[in-house]
């Protein structure tokens, strides 16, 4: 066979997202533009690069609010991106702009976290990465980590960890292990899911791609409902965000019933908002729904 038409001949195709070509390679059809950390002369919010671990690449943006007073420690908001475990970073202008729009907003310090994507990386990776990611900024509590905006500013009786989409999956995984083993140094306010990517009992494609060891469709690090140790989840606020056109609002309505259901002494709050699709707040970020999902995101983060 000629070797030039087997490069491109596609093994497995998400159209709009990612083609896998039969030699191995890896096209991603969106989610690969990035931006560089900066300082927004409009909100003085500042960004920065830096790594995690150095043994596996694992990195981060982190967002520093402008400070009125220095001496004042903030919440610690740890941000896990979506994007089909596939596409998308903390360095994109997508989430680098959501990123900042909650660092100025809320007034918190944020840690994006820049998890090893599928499918080079298959999952449970991101699963992996994400709960190290939390640990390493939990360890700064004792205040001589190597970051020092973590060091200097952070109050860790206020951590928050959210994600949308795929990254919404990672963020209830991470925060129900810490439920279940704990987490040294820091203690978990809340939890914030955006229109999250749960399983729902049925076969899903993408899923048999990028998660091969998946342990059927009830596993649940996809199925979170199905998990008989839902209630022993690491926050004691869940807050929900569900769009009314998105193909996902179903699964995400039947993990805040079974959340209620599992015997968890917490409070979940759902909102629904109406006529728009999947993650529209990232690409339009000023329309009013948007705003308002902000402004719920910053009652739920500064509430005592």
């Amino acid at each position: 066979m000629d070797p030039k038409s087997s490069s491109t001949e596609i093994s497995v195709e998400f159209p709009t997202i990612f083609r896998i070509y039969k030699d191995g390679r890896v096209e991603r059809l969106k989610g690969t533009e990035t931006v560089p950390p900066s300082t927004d002369p409009e909100t003085g919010v500042r960004s920065k690069d830096i790594v995690l671990s150095p043994e596996s690449g694992l990195s981060a943006r982190i967002f520093l609010p402008k400070l009125t007073d220095p001496t004042r420690k903030l919440p610690l908001l740890v941000f896990i991106h979506g994007g089909a475990f596939v596409i998308e970073s903390p360095y994109s202008p997508l989430y680098h702009n959501h990123a900042a729009l909650l660092t100025s907003e809320a007034n918190v310090v944020v840690l994006s976290v820049n998890y090893r994507r599928a499918p080079e990386h298959p999952l449970p990776v991101a699963y992996e990465d994400s709960w190290e990611a939390l640990q390493w900024a939990a360890a700064h509590s004792n205040r001589n980590g190597p970051e020092a905006w973590l060091n200097d500013y952070v109050n860790f009786d206020r951590v928050f960890v959210g994600g949308d989409s795929a990254g919404a999956t990672l963020t209830h995984h991470v925060v129900h292990r810490a439920g279940v083993h704990g987490l040294s140094g820091a203690k978990i306010v809340g939890m914030i899911l955006f229109h999250p990517f749960f399983g729902n009992g049925k076969p899903d494609k993408l899923l048999e791609v990028v998660f091969p060891e998946c342990n059927g469709l009830d596993d649940p690090r996809v199925n979170p409902g199905k998990d008989p140790k839902l209630g022993k989840i690491g926050c004691r606020r869940v807050l929900v965000f569900v769009a009314e056109k998105d193909f996902l609002r179903d699964r995400a309505w039947a993990y805040y019933e079974s959340l209620k259901k599992s015997g968890w002494g917490g409070v979940v709050e759902i909102l629904e908002s109406e006529g728009e699709d999947h993650v529209f707040h990232l690409f339009n970020p000023s329309c009013d729904k948007a705003v308002a999902l902000v402004q719920k995101v910053v009652s739920f983060i500064n509430q005592d």
